[in-house]
């Protein structure tokens, strides 16, 4: 078994903790690093669980989980657990897992998951539209679809990470969060397969060849699965198609490192908004 049988890999540093008195990781250790990478693939494939699963009306239930032991990790090591469905029968799904020291196999193994009803845990069919998101991802296609318009189409979906993001989890009064510049806005909104919104952002000319990019929100569950950086570059698409030659967006300085990574440099000293510490960045389109 190689790398190249597997698109998701998800990177782990062994902790001090997992390492026995052999001075490697003890063996259970190994099933905790798979149920972890576990969660990033569902991320991987824009479905959060277990958000994402509620409208199916079923869940999944581990049935068999097994590996096999090549060569051992040890502390600090860093390590990547590779996972890929193997194959979907009526309830049942197999995932096939590895997991490297660089190239070097470390683990081999198998889960097997059952798709049940939670309130009898009596099996059911694995839903059409899971079955076509493993299919797809496996196959390499993007998992995301990002669509820009207007607040009359996108603002229902927007409105909703932007409440769960700003209002729920950051405390931000309703009355700051919203206001009569989104009817004027090019908004992106980010969605999986399931028609799920997951990110969001808006696009406001802040000058004339200068646009502003504001209200970049994602979801908790989805943050690190590339649906904020997707919407991020559906606006500044949105502004080279104006004609715009740079944009500007005044980040949270928790969230600047995210900018960075797609080109912006930040401008002047950090300010305070509402309690929270922000810091201009700029980039030229």
């Amino acid at each position: 078994m190689n790398r190249t049988d597997f698109r998701f890999f998800h990177r782990l540093r062994v902790r001090w903790a997992e390492v026995d008195g052999q001075h490697i990781v003890f063996n259970p250790h190994y099933l905790m690093y798979v149920d972890t990478a576990m969660s990033d693939y569902w991320r991987a494939l824009a479905m959060p669980y277990p958000q994402a699963f509620a409208p199916f009306g079923g869940d999944l239930y581990v049935k068999k989980a097994s590996l096999e032991y090549h060569a051992s990790a040890r502390y600090d090591d860093h390590i990547d657990v590779a996972i890929r469905s193997q194959r979907l029968g009526n309830s049942s799904m197999l995932f096939t897992l590895a997991i490297f020291r660089l190239d070097e196999l470390l683990v081999t193994g198998e889960l097997v998951y059952v798709y049940a009803d939670p309130k009898t845990q009596s099996s059911t069919r694995v839903p059409d539209a899971l079955r076509d998101a493993l299919a797809a991802y496996e196959a390499g296609e993007s998992m995301l679809e990002v669509r820009v318009g207007g607040w009359d189409t996108l603002g229902a979906d927007a409105e909703l990470v932007r409440t769960e993001v700003y209002i729920d989890e950051q405390r931000i009064p309703a009355d700051m969060e919203y206001d009569e510049v989104d009817l004027a806005c090019v908004h992106a909104v980010a969605y999986n397969r399931l028609g799920m919104p997951l990110s969001t952002g808006r696009l406001l000319e802040h000058v004339p060849g200068v646009a502003k990019i504001g209200r970049m929100a994602t979801r908790r569950t989805m943050r690190g699965g590339g649906a904020g950086r997707a919407v991020l570059e559906a606006l500044m698409e949105a502004a080279r198609e104006r004609g715009d030659h740079q944009a500007v967006l005044h980040a949270q300085t928790t969230s600047a490192p995210f900018y960075a990574r797609a080109g912006f440099v930040a401008r002047g000293p950090e300010y305070d908004d509402l309690g929270v510490a922000h810091v201009e960045m700029v980039k030229r389109l």
